[in-house]
């Protein structure tokens, strides 16, 4: 086996274990709903006009987000991970409302890190002896928990002080799509060892290599990763009645059926999709309904679909990244081969080189460090592609 098979094959262990640690959990019971093609309801088309914009009201008339989320007025939804809210206030002391016992977040005010909440609970956390004049704060989910629901009620101003207008949008995004590796699964860990609650705790999204190219190309982002998944097939043949693609539409990813409904202002000009470590990186076991060729047509025909559901999501103007990498690099390229012969040049393929990675992370994943050697090698692609923004 080469270094870099072994490599692969640590790297989805821990997404394995991530499922014997409750993630399994979270889609017992769901029906298999294999996700092909593109529907009205999957949000609003890209051609929009403004009347058909939503305008935000209650939390999201105060705090920017870029996120999957469901407004309920008082209130916002959500559970992917790298989910981050920010805004304004004047004054010495700003509070947040979270209803989260099961999510960690990082507070930043002024771009520096003051406060990480670990599980917080019901709770309006403040953050006070500010200097009395205007902030930006941002909060931000470090980790991804789909089992479970989390909330935002919004920012609220210290007494003499006052939650000012939302910053605005930027007008650069990016969607990542992934598995652990994408989440930031224990990027954070000093050991490859991790008990499930030091996963939690080393898992930080806000500095995984999506979240580090975002913030270098000035872009808002979404980080839609889900740990053990594979396009067709999950880590170690697990659950074979959902896939990444049962749980690509939804909002709140433990509400079978749920579709996120873009509010108009989703738009991404680049996607970047990184599926296929936990298709390959074991091998078939007896009782699965594959064998290698089989498997590797059924990923390449699923991932054919599946980019045809971004391009139709999106529009043709969106360049959709196909990260390759390990035992799944010639089959991406291939599916991408296939896209450009048929006259989709937007879509382009790029190669992911595990040089110079150390995988400390937990469970051979990235570190910080590979997390941030990967965004340089991949913002300097995205900023070379022609016509993005």
């Amino acid at each position: 086996m080469q270094l870099s098979d072994m490599r692969m094959l640590f790297s989805a262990v821990g997404c394995g274990r991530g499922w014997r640690m409750g993630v399994w959990a979270a889609v017992a019971g769901v029906a298999a709903s294999l996700v092909s093609g593109a529907s009205t309801a999957e949000g609003v088309p890209v051609a929009q006009s403004a009347r058909h914009l939503v305008r935000p009201t209650g939390v999201l008339a105060q705090a920017h987000t870029a996120g999957r989320v469901k407004d309920t007025g008082n209130t916002v939804q959500y559970s992917w991970p790298g989910v981050y809210f920010e805004g304004r206030v004047s004054g010495t002391g700003v509070g947040i409302v979270l209803n989260d016992s099961a999510a960690d977040y990082d507070v930043q005010v002024d771009g520096t890190t003051v406060a990480t909440l670990v599980t917080p609970g019901n709770t309006t956390h403040w953050i006070n002896g500010l200097s009395n004049s205007t902030h930006t704060v941002r909060l931000v989910k470090r980790n991804d928990t789909p089992w479970y629901t989390s909330a935002f009620g919004g920012f609220v101003a210290a007494p003499g002080g006052a939650v000012l207008s939302r910053p605005a949008a930027r007008k650069r995004q990016i969607e990542f799509i992934g598995d652990s590796l994408t989440v930031g699964y224990g990027n954070l860990s000093t050991s490859r060892t991790c008990t499930s609650d030091q996963l939690r705790r080393t898992t930080n999204s806000d500095v995984s290599y999506g979240a580090l190219t975002a913030r270098r190309l000035n872009a808002d982002y979404q980080i839609n990763g889900y740990s053990g998944l594979g396009m067709v097939r999950n880590y170690n043949g697990g659950r074979s009645d959902v896939t990444y693609r049962t749980f690509y539409d939804r909002a709140l990813q433990n509400v079978p059926g749920d579709v996120w409904q873009n509010p108009g202002t989703w738009r991404p000009q680049v996607v970047v999709v990184n599926l296929g470590t936990n298709d390959f990186s074991t091998a078939v076991n007896p009782g699965e309904p594959w064998t290698p060729d089989s498997l590797a047509a059924a990923y390449r025909s699923a991932y054919g679909d599946f980019l045809q559901k971004l391009r139709t999501r999106y529009g043709t103007d969106t360049t959709i990244v196909a990260v390759g990498s390990g035992q799944y690099a010639d089959h991406v390229r291939q599916v991408v081969k296939a896209r450009n012969d048929a006259g989709d040049r937007r879509v382009r393929h790029w190669f992911l080189d595990d040089t110079g990675l150390d995988f400390l992370g937990c469970d051979w994943h990235y570190s910080a460090h590979d997390d941030r050697v990967i965004s340089d090698r991949l913002t300097s692609f995205i900023a070379g592609l022609p016509r993005v923004w």
